[in-house]
């Protein structure tokens, strides 16, 4: 009998409050800024709080925490929507925080008039050096005794576009000594002239995050409010507003976030990788990006079976990129197609076969019990891997070297006979000799033989693009390096072969499909490239090549 899986402190919380009655029904909402494109750390958020509201029978909201205008676009709204739903999550309501501009200013005003908010002419300068440190109590705005019609007529100025950017900001009035910082009478509203995405040039004042989120959840009725860990200190603001501002009680949990070994997980320097080149694009296969994940190859189940695995914690960590890899493996073996394509062709002819071309028969997948079945032709010349001849092999070598023999796959039993070399001593092509009776699924030749060959008959052979990816840096965490974290960027993450030969079955290859090219890989048509020509990018090699090394070391 399976083992069942253990709660996790989320859930716990969950059922107790279902429990006594505190929530007939579970609200979660999913509330990413739009100022760039969602990351792997965005898909444990994502299949949390989708999960969880599922999982118990409520809904989930998708929110866009719009509240900086200068940093936010359209295409990241649509680039954002797309991620969710090719996770397969699909959202109840979609919601921006533009769309409560007009109550969270009426929220603010309500404080003023309760005494618990005002206007500062402080520069931002005088702001921060009057919150004090961790030890020292801060000290009081000298604006922080104006009376509240005084706030009340400035702050509606300050919306009425009188003042430029930075004159003056709203701030809480809570407690300048408390022992916790963000307490120490908060920045609630600024003033930015910028044009919003979605709201134009309506506002020119707009909400902090503390101002926006706790009544944004509030407003929408989310039972529980998941935020990661750095929230912690926020949550006293969290619950201050919504007590003051007297409306639905949501309530912020927070958990860990889960940095990603081998990659970087900020917005902010992600943005750099692509302003400066490093990288093609947000959707670059090689960034952590879920749109780069996709187009790379990566599939929405294996994503979503490395969330459940490395589950909900609340202390913040690295978690092995190799994890990820696994669960990809994992899945892509199950799905992908079978395909054999040469990278570094070296010609093979056979000298005693005829030059009539036969079709020979492939399965597409051996892990489906009636795997489909595909035909592959065989000739006279073929192309094999360079890398798979010796001339002078090392002793139990298995693959080609005069006089020896290997099988190639689905096909015959062969036998080098001789290696022909140009004026400069490269092999040029190799002449072989074929056992007829070995052809496989009906070999009666009796030989047997340890090493087979993926292969391409010549004169079918189609060529593609070959992209293979690899890790974006050389160091397991390059945040945490001396430096600038670009300097630890690995040189060789991205290698072309602008040629490579495959079977004629990947002419009719299509985007939504996966393909294992034999001892080589998967892979994947490129989502963007493959238009005039193919394009194929290496979702993950067949072994993790990384731990090899790590244990040479």
């Amino acid at each position: 009998m399976s083992e069942e899986k253990s709660l996790n402190f989320i859930e716990e919380i969950i059922e107790e409050d279902l429990k006594s009655g505190k929530h007939k029904s579970i609200v979660t909402r999913f509330p990413p800024e739009p100022n760039g494109y969602l990351h792997i750390g965005h898909a444990t958020s994502i299949n949390l709080n989708f999960g969880i509201a599922k999982k118990y029978g409520g809904y989930t909201n998708l929110r866009f925490d719009d509240t900086n205008p200068v940093t936010e676009e359209t295409e990241y709204v649509e680039s954002i929507k797309e991620d969710v739903r090719w996770l397969g999550f699909e959202w109840k309501n979609e919601h921006f925080a533009s769309d409560y501009f007009e109550q969270l200013y009426q929220f603010a005003v309500k404080l003023i008039q309760k005494g618990l908010a005002y206007v500062d002419d402080s520069s931002a300068e005088e702001i921060a050096s009057m919150k004090g440190t961790p030890t020292e109590p801060g000290k009081n705005s000298p604006y922080r005794d104006r009376s509240v019609e005084e706030n009340l007529e400035l702050f509606e100025e300050m919306r009425a576009g009188k003042y430029p950017d930075g004159a003056r900001v709203l701030r809480a009035k809570i407690d300048m000594a408390s022992p916790n910082m963000i307490m120490r009478d908060p920045i609630l509203y600024r003033i930015k002239h910028a044009h919003h995405h979605r709201t134009g040039d309506q506002w020119c004042i707009y909400p902090m995050y503390d101002m926006a989120h706790p009544p944004s959840d509030s407003i929408e009725e989310v039972t529980h409010s998941l935020c990661t860990m750095e929230f912690v200190p926020h949550r006293e603001l969290y619950d201050w507003l919504l007590n003051n501002i007297e409306i639905f009680p949501s309530k912020q949990y927070e958990f860990a976030r889960r940095n990603l070994s081998y990659t970087v997980m900020s917005k902010r320097k992600l943005l750099q990788l692509v302003q400066e080149g490093h990288v093609e694009s947000w959707d670059d296969p090689r960034m952590p990006t879920i749109s780069g994940m996709r187009r790379r190859g990566y599939t929405p189940e294996a994503i979503n079976e490395f969330c459940e695995r490395i589950g909900v914690a609340k202390r913040d960590n690295i978690v092995d990129v190799g994890l990820l890899e696994f669960c990809v493996r994992e899945h892509l073996n199950k799905i992908a197609l079978r395909r054999m394509v040469v990278f570094d062709p070296l010609k093979v002819v056979i000298t005693n076969y005829d030059a009539v071309v036969e079709m020979l028969e492939g399965e597409d997948n051996p892990e489906e019990e009636n795997s489909a079945t595909r035909q592959i032709p065989f000739g006279r010349e073929l192309y094999v891997e360079r890398e798979d001849f010796m001339e002078n092999p090392p002793k139990k070598y298995f693959r080609l070297y005069p006089g020896g023999m290997v099988r190639l796959k689905f096909a015959y039993i062969i036998k080098c006979e001789e290696a022909i070399k140009d004026e400069n001593g490269n092999i040029t092509e190799l002449r072989c000799t074929y056992i007829p009776e070995s052809r496989s699924g009906h070999d009666t030749s009796g030989i047997n033989v340890k090493g087979t060959l993926h292969w391409v008959e010549l004169t079918n052979a189609i060529t593609a693009e070959v992209r293979l990816y690899d890790r974006l840096f050389k160091v397991e965490d390059p945040s945490s390096e001396e430096g600038d974290f670009k300097y630890y960027i690995n040189p060789d993450s991205l290698q072309t072969i602008t040629t490579a030969y495959a079977e004629p079955a990947l002419k009719n290859a299509k985007l939504n499909e996966r393909y294992q090219f034999l001892r080589k890989g998967y892979f994947t048509l490129d989502n963007k490239d493959t238009y005039h020509r193919l394009v194929f990018n290496r979702t993950v090699t067949l072994k993790d090549a990384w731990a090899k090394e790590e244990k040479k070391q």
